[in-house]
């Protein structure tokens, strides 16, 4: 009798398999899939994706249309590669395209999906955008820490004063200036700095930050092929591993010294910084989902990196481009020297009275988004989009970096031309989707108004202070643009160039 019970189990089993299969190919057929290359067997199309997948996939939208599907290993992928795509999935259709995928970035490096970033939506991640809105990006909070931004500009003028006529690795300097504010801005002080008695040096956390945004975007064979996910055939698992311990060493340490000052003021305690704030939430008793200790320590992590990254890489980008065309450069210094004056350094307010200074940043951001194809998102129900079926569960990319080559939108795109926005109103806030560098609808980067005042004030003065050149004998077509892929996308061969005053030596004393 029991073999016979087991039998049936079996059998039972066995049909309701062969049911489900059934069901699941029946369904299939009433299905109008995007069209794209059909897949391998177990692989899907990971074998048509180069080291620099953001180029590989515009490659494959040329010859399969804006709205195009993939397969990374078990899960489907599809890719809008056109304004109307882009306008679909980041706004028409945004709260079903809000989830995100479950990868082991977001698994090992941010607590367990506990950032801003890579949560789930739902409660936690609509408490968390609602905290970074209200509180820690409001205009208000941004303004009150304008000073901490010009303090640190001036000490990247500075720099570049000091280091004249010689060559220079640009990035490392803004890179500096970048930590230092969000680092005041976020921590209260400069955690970074040798004289704080620091545990990390500048340079170990400066390489710690991009491995973060390297392991960040990278195609981790696993997260496309979950059987195989142990295997960690790329080391990428045990690099974000190593990497997560060195941060929430960090971490914890900015934690217990904030916490410390706390108890030690107590009634007189006043928030000074971002993790003051977030420490203070996580107290309230009216939260939704209670905060943890974890949260705060992802939160804090997200602000540092995504406030150090974008900017400098931004910028970088924009000088390589300018050192290309010395007439972009003199139009550039001309517009300054009349707006601003050659007695004055360029102040935030200022940005609003220099269209050109500011068309170059979109140009930039335009040829060189940060994050080529967005953060990935996730299908959280079946919907229909121009008439084709994306099902639940599967994976969506906004490639920007072909909408910002596409030749129905722009002329010459592969040129870098400022001038295209000169007299244009497209912006970068969200609302125009042929420009979209920060992304656009609910899982927009709440920190985009601050990223924004850093690259535009950092590019107009060391434009404003300083000539640039080449070093040696090297010539602009001899400047090396390819670029690494990650959740951002630097360039692979950091710039190095040489500065020149060209403002009176008086006004340096900043």
């Amino acid at each position: 009798m029991e073999s016979l019970s087991w039998a049936s189990y079996a059998v039972v089993w066995l049909a309701t398999l062969a049911l489900l299969f059934l069901s699941r190919r029946l369904r299939r057929r009433n299905v109008k899939l995007p069209p794209g290359p059909k897949p391998w067997p177990i692989i899907g199309n990971l074998n048509l994706i180069g080291p620099l997948p953001h180029q590989s996939i515009h490659a494959l939208s040329k010859k399969y249309g804006p709205l195009m599907q993939l397969r990374f290993g078990s899960f489907p992928v599809v890719v809008g590669s056109s304004v109307e795509m882009a306008k679909a999935f980041l706004k028409t259709y945004d709260v079903n395209f809000a989830g995100r995928p479950k990868i082991a970035a977001g698994k090992y490096t941010t607590y367990n999906y506990s950032d801003i970033t890579w949560s789930p939506y739902g409660p936690y991640w609509r408490q968390a955008r609602k905290m970074c809105l209200m509180e820690l990006f409001s205009a208000k909070r941004l303004e009150s820490y304008e000073y901490i931004r010009r303090e640190e500009m001036n000490a990247l003028i500075r720099s570049l004063y000091k280091s004249s006529n010689e060559p220079i690795a640009l990035k490392n300097l803004l890179s500096t200036v970048s930590l230092n504010v969000i680092s005041r801005m976020v921590l209260g002080k400069k955690y970074t700095d040798e004289s704080e008695n620091s545990i990390v040096s500048p340079e170990e956390f400066k390489k710690m930050l991009d491995e973060l945004f390297l392991l960040s975007g990278v195609l981790n064979i696993g997260d496309s092929i979950p059987w195989i996910n142990f295997l960690d055939l790329q080391g990428y698992i045990k690099r974000m591993k190593a990497l997560s311990k060195k941060l929430d060493r960090f971490l914890e340490h900015v934690l217990d010294e904030h916490l410390a000052r706390k108890k030690e003021e107590k009634d007189h305690f006043v928030a000074k910084d971002m993790v003051d704030l977030l420490l203070q939430l996580a107290e309230d008793p009216n939260l939704e989902v209670k905060l943890e200790r974890r949260g705060v320590k992802a939160f804090t992590q997200d602000l540092i990196a995504g406030g150090t990254e974008s900017s400098a890489v931004t910028v970088e980008w924009a000088i390589s481009e300018l050192l290309r065309k010395p007439e972009m450069f003199k139009k550039a210094t001309e517009e300054l020297d009349r707006v601003i004056g050659r007695d004055k350094w360029v102040e935030e307010k200022d940005i609003v009275n220099l269209p050109y200074i500011d068309a170059i940043a979109k140009e930039t951001m335009r040829l060189h988004p940060v994050a080529p194809m967005l953060v990935p998102r996730e299908a959280r129900e079946d919907c229909k989009i121009d008439g084709y079926d994306i099902l639940k569960g599967t994976r969506i990319l906004v490639n920007v970096w072909t909408i910002g080559r596409d030749p129905t939108i722009w002329d010459s795109p592969d040129e870098f031309l400022p001038e295209r926005f000169i007299g244009k109103p497209i912006d970068v806030k969200g609302h125009d989707f042929e420009l979209l560098p920060f992304g656009s609808g609910r899982r927009m980067c709440p920190g985009y108004s601050l990223g924004l005042k850093v690259i535009q004030t950092s590019l107009a003065n060391i434009l404003h202070g300083f000539s640039w050149s080449l070093p040696g004998n090297m010539k602009t077509g001899d400047l090396n643009m390819e670029e690494i892929f990650g959740l951002s996308t630097p360039k692979k061969i950091p710039l190095v160039a040489v500065v020149e005053p060209r403002l009176p030596l008086q006004i340096y004393n900043v």
